[in-house]
């Protein structure tokens, strides 16, 4: 059976995870494979849970059990599962893999029918692999569709902003509380928001009812960043996700110098001048808005502006 290995891209390891029911029917989950390696490769205590019974056929487990001997026999594949030691060489030889916190790193390996996301944590401390299985043609339809990102609407469906699958939302409850919840993508009117499942029209109801407020919280942000205020010469520090800004005991003898300061502050900080002016505008005109995503600024930090086609003699 021919299979092929590779990292993970960033929208594939969100399906290194448990899914939510919607997704794992979508995508034709069969489960997962939870697995302990040890020093010697003669051990390997594994758990199996079944998400989607119906995808869990006699084929399915023919090449899934064949799959996971790949893993931990096959020289082709490193040997990523035979061990404590060939896992944590494969995961350093493919640095472009980890992840998160910094502790895994995940791999989609494919055959003809089937995608494995494989999640691999190396840790000295607990080394283990999660394997999830997928049909390979719904996965790649439903990745394909999340790619629209989710909606986030008014009650009466006007568009207000949309996220990435995967990404994070603020909402700011009446009595003040902000809870930040990932948001993944189910279909282009259903989400699932903090593990609650909505059409985005009920979100939305549910959000004007309750007096809450919901921003995105946009990954390509820092958590803050310093500004000079438009209206002087203030140097200011501007947060991720809140309205107005913090003064700072840093000066400019002029608005020239002042903006200097801030760009070698950023700088410092690693934080490009797209990323600040987005942060500004998210701070002054909210987070929803275009203005507060860096994607629609240049390296200088100038708005980019919209293409314009030529239409030529059409009336």
């Amino acid at each position: 059976m021919d299979m092929t290995l590779r990292p993970a891209t960033p929208a594939e390891r969100l399906y290194a995870y448990e899914q939510y029911s919607q997704i794992s029917e979508r995508c034709g989950n069969p489960g997962c494979l939870w697995g302990e390696l040890d020093n010697s490769g003669s051990i390997f205590l594994h758990h199996w849970d079944t998400y989607v019974r119906s995808q869990h056929t006699p084929e399915f487990k023919t090449e899934f059990n064949i799959v996971l001997d790949m893993l931990r026999f096959d020289e082709r594949y490193g040997l990523v599962l035979q061990n404590r030691s060939t896992m944590v060489a494969y995961c350093l030889d493919h640095p472009e893999s980890r992840f998160g916190t910094g502790y895994e790193y995940a791999f989609r390996a494919d055959t003809q029918d089937y995608s494995y996301l494989l999640r691999c944590s190396p840790d000295e401390r607990d080394i283990h692999a999660h394997v999830y299985a997928y049909r390979r043609d719904l996965l790649d339809q439903h990745m394909k569709q999340a790619e629209k990102g989710i909606r986030f609407i008014t009650p009466d469906g006007k568009e207000k902003f949309r996220v990435a699958d995967g990404d994070m939302v603020r909402i700011t409850t009446s009595e003040g509380a902000s809870l930040d919840r990932m948001a993944r993508y189910i279909d282009d009117c259903h989400a699932e928001i903090g593990g609650s499942f909505y059409h985005i029209r009920e979100f939305a109801e549910w959000v004007k009812e309750s007096s809450s407020k919901v921003i995105p919280l946009r990954p390509g942000l820092p958590e803050k960043c310093y500004a000079v205020l438009p209206s002087g010469d203030e140097i200011i520090i501007v947060k991720k996700g809140e309205s107005g800004y913090y003064h700072t005991d840093k000066y400019g003898h002029d608005r020239a110098e002042a903006l200097a300061i801030v760009d070698e502050c950023n700088e410092s900080g690693g934080v490009s001048k797209a990323q600040a002016a987005a942060m500004l505008a998210g701070s002054m005109f909210g987070w929803e808005v275009p203005a507060a995503d860096p994607k629609n600024y240049d390296e200088q930090g100038q708005p980019i502006k919209p293409k314009h086609y030529d239409r030529g003699d059409t009336r």
